[in-house]
């Protein structure tokens, strides 16, 4: 496990989201404060706000590449498609480790399910039934191999 992906880990251990903890482990490198890294990744977590949708670790993942390789003018489509070229491929990594990018996938809930808005106590039960720590961890290593090395 590379650096990003221990730092990561311990980020979500601390009680960050998904997407907080990919965020947060590569946020010098991007050169935003703790601060913004946080609030931009609050509403990711579970899921997309407990809708358990796209997985918080990918929505941080696709976060890091878009401040890191993010096309800025709204008229290069061809910057645009390497971008999406660049995120389809992100996600692909990320699913074939994991077989989804779906959060109730990932979590064996039912299709269509949802959660209360209300985050759970992170308990030992709690990280016992979640694979979260490790997909964090997973989401950093795949983005320090494909974009900081």
């Amino acid at each position: 496990m590379n650096d990003k992906a221990k730092r990561a880990k311990e980020l979500f251990l601390e009680g960050y989201g998904c997407a907080q903890s990919v965020l947060l482990a590569f946020r010098e490198e991007l050169n935003i404060d703790k601060d913004t890294a946080v609030l931009i990744a609050s509403s990711f977590g579970g899921g997309m706000g407990r809708l358990r949708e796209v997985c918080g670790c990918v929505s941080g993942m696709f976060m890091v590449a878009g401040l890191k390789k993010g096309p800025l003018n709204p008229k290069d489509f061809k910057a645009k498609e390497e971008h999406y070229r660049l995120i389809q491929s992100l996600a692909e990594d990320f699913k074939k480790e994991t077989g989804s990018i779906i959060c109730r996938e990932l979590l064996g809930l039912p299709a269509n399910s949802k959660s209360a808005p209300a985050p759970q106590p992170r308990t030992q039960e709690y990280y016992k039934k979640r694979p979260c720590p490790d997909m964090v961890a997973l989401a950093a290593d795949i983005l320090e191999k494909r974009l900081f090395s």
